[in-house]
C-alpha cells in the first residue's frame, strides 16, 4: 500500500471539512486526508443561510470567527401557502454567507490545522485487514464519506440512494437588493405543495433567491424541469430577477438515517442529513461532520457504532420530530396554522425557528395549539 492513514474524508463542505478539523481538533498528531474532486474556491448550489445553531458548531471546533465580517440578519418573514404571514425578530440572528466563501474558508482552516487536502475524485473502496483502502492506493483506519447528495461513497458502500418521495430539488441564483435590505423572506405556494421560494440578503446589495419544491411534484406537472422551477422563481418573487440559476438535489431525512458501513461513516447530505421542513442542512452537516470527526478519533476500533450513538443523542429526537411534522406538512392548511399561530405567539414562532434551523422538538401544549388552530380553519372552510 501507497499510503496509510487514520482518517481519510472524502469531500470539502462544511460537513467534511469540520469532520477534519475536529479529529485534529482533539488530535494533533493524527494523519488526515480530505480529498475533493475540485479545488476551492468553488460555487455549491445552496440557500447559503447559516443559522445560529451552525455557528456554535463553529465555535465548538475553534472557529468562532469564521463569518463574523457578514451581518447578521434577525428578521424572518413567511408567507404560507393559504396567504397568512409572519415577521418576527430571531431570537439570534441569522448570517446568509456564499458557499463559494463558506466552504473555501473551512477548507483553509483545515490545512492550516495539518490536515493534507488534495483534490481527487474517489471511484473504489475496499475493505481490507481492519482498513478502508481508496482507490487502490490510500488506506485508512477509517473514512467519512461527506460528498454531497449525490455522494460515491455512499453508493459504493452499499446504501441506497434515496427514494424520490424524499427528494426535494431547488434551483438557487442572487439577485440585487438594497444594502440595507436585512429580511429573510420566504413565500410559500400552494400549487405543488410542498414548494416555496426564498430571499436571503448577503449584506453587500446581493440576496440568495431560489425556489424548491418535491422532486415527485416536479414531475406531476409534466413540464420541464427548467421551466417550473425558473417560472415559479420568477412568479413569487417578480421583483428580484435572479442571475447565476444553478439546480440542486436535497435528500431529505426520513427520520432515521442510514449513517454508514463496516468503518465507513456518511455525513452532511450523503447521510440524507437535511431538513425535511426547511431544506436547511448547513447545521447538520457541521454536526454530523463534527461527530463523525470525533468518532474516528475516540473509537477507532468501531468508529460507525459511535458515531451512530452520537447521531442519536444529538439529533434522534428532532428528526422523529421532523420525520413526523413533514407528514403534517403535506396538508398546506396545517402549514397556514402554524404560521397564524406565530403571528400571534412568540413562542411558536422561536420553536418554528428551533425545528426548522436548528435541532428543536415540539412540546405537547404548542402541538395542540397549531393542532386545535388547524382544525378550527378546516371546519370554517367546511
Amino acid at each position: 500500500m501507497d499510503e496509510v492513514w487514520d482518517l481519510v474524508v472524502v469531500g470539502g463542505g462544511p460537513a467534511g471539512s469540520a469532520a477534519a478539523l475536529r479529529a485534529k481538533q482533539l488530535r494533533p498528531d493524527m494523519r488526515v486526508l480530505l480529498l475533493d474532486k475540485a479545488d476551492f474556491p468553488r460555487d455549491k448550489a445552496c440557500g447559503d443561510g447559516i443559522a445560529a445553531h451552525g455557528r456554535d458548531e463553529l465555535a465548538l471546533l475553534g472557529l468562532p470567527d469564521l463569518i463574523a465580517d457578514y451581518r447578521p440578519t434577525r428578521s424572518l418573514s413567511i408567507v404560507s401557502p393559504g396567504g397568512s404571514h409572519v415577521r418576527a425578530t430571531v431570537a439570534r440572528p441569522n448570517h446568509v454567507v456564499p458557499r463559494v466563501v463558506f466552504d473555501a474558508r473551512l477548507v483553509d482552516a483545515a490545512r492550516a490545522r495539518g490536515v493534507e487536502v488534495r483534490r481527487h475524485r474517489v471511484r473504489a473502496l475496499a475493505a481490507g485487514n481492519g482498513h478502508v483502502v481508496v482507490d487502490g492506493a490510500v488506506a485508512a483506519r477509517a473514512v467519512i464519506g461527506a460528498d454531497g447528495a449525490n455522494s460515491v461513497v455512499r453508493r459504493l458502500i452499499g446504501v441506497p440512494a434515496f427514494p424520490d418521495r424524499h427528494t426535494a430539488i431547488a434551483v438557487r441564483g442572487y439577485a440585487d437588493v438594497p444594502v440595507e435590505d436585512d429580511v429573510q423572506f420566504i413565500a410559500m405556494q400552494r400549487q405543488g405543495w410542498p414548494a416555496y421560494a426564498w430571499s436571503f440578503p448577503v449584506g453587500d446589495g446581493s440576496a440568495n433567491v431560489g425556489f424548491g419544491m418535491l422532486l415527485p411534484r416536479l414531475r406531476a406537472t409534466g413540464l420541464p424541469g427548467r421551466e417550473v422551477l425558473h417560472g415559479r422563481l420568477a412568479e413569487l418573487l417578480p421583483h428580484l430577477p435572479a442571475r447565476d440559476l444553478r439546480a440542486h438535489h436535497l435528500p431529505l431525512s426520513p427520520g432515521r438515517p442510514r449513517p454508514g458501513a463496516g468503518r465507513v461513516m456518511l455525513a452532511g447530505d450523503a447521510a440524507g442529513l437535511i431538513n425535511p421542513l426547511t431544506g436547511e442542512g448547513i447545521y447538520y452537516a457541521l454536526l454530523s461532520g463534527r461527530l463523525a470527526g470525533e468518532a474516528a478519533v475516540q473509537a477507532p476500533g468501531d468508529p460507525l457504532s459511535s458515531y451512530r450513538r452520537g447521531l442519536g443523542r444529538a439529533l434522534g429526537r428532532h428528526l422523529r420530530t421532523t420525520d413526523v411534522l413533514a407528514r403534517a406538512a403535506q396538508s398546506p392548511r396545517f402549514i397556514d396554522a402554524a404560521i397564524s399561530t406565530a403571528a400571534q405567539r412568540q413562542e411558536v414562532f422561536d420553536l418554528l425557528v428551533e425545528v426548522g434551523l436548528g435541532a428543536g422538538t415540539v412540546p405537547p401544549a404548542l402541538a395542540y395549539a397549531v393542532v386545535r388552530r388547524w382544525l378550527a380553519d378546516g371546519v370554517r372552510e367546511g
